[in-house]
């Protein structure tokens, strides 16, 4: 499976890419007071679709990963703050709280989605803060 690697890579990106800009249309959507269009069937759907491609290449790619790759920490800090980006995405999108709270969970998201990129291009747990503390 190892020989597929760079197009199981490229689909998981193109998968970030497209999962990244929905979730900034989708929020950006909610704070313009258009909540009915981020809670359609069709995007909702799009959205478990990309996310669904995003989660099997992820899988796909960590069975081919030597062990090495996990021994420095940057593939599990990756996945802690996937869980805090999905817990700050969830309270962006959903109806209920206040503005200011969607926005501020919005912008949240928006930052940890940002490190979470950084560090899965640099292999490291600071990912492009590393030059600054190493």
């Amino acid at each position: 499976m190892i020989e597929f690697y760079s197009q199981i890579k490229w689909v998981h990106v193109s998968a970030v890419v497209c999962s990244g800009m929905l979730f900034l249309v989708r929020g950006l959507l909610m704070l313009g007071g258009r909540g009915a269009w981020v809670r359609r069937t069709t995007v909702r759907y799009l959205s478990y679709t990309i996310d669904s491609v995003l989660l099997t290449a992820a899988l796909m790619l960590a069975t081919m990963l030597p062990s090495a790759l996990f021994s420095n920490g940057w593939l599990g800090v990756k996945l802690a703050l996937l869980v805090v980006y999905i817990a700050l995405g969830v309270v962006a999108l959903r109806d209920g709280g206040s503005p200011r709270r969607r926005a501020l969970c919005f912008a949240s998201a928006l930052v940890v989605f940002g490190l979470i990129v950084s560090i899965a291009r640099t292999h490291h747990p600071l990912g492009l803060f590393a030059p600054w503390f190493t």
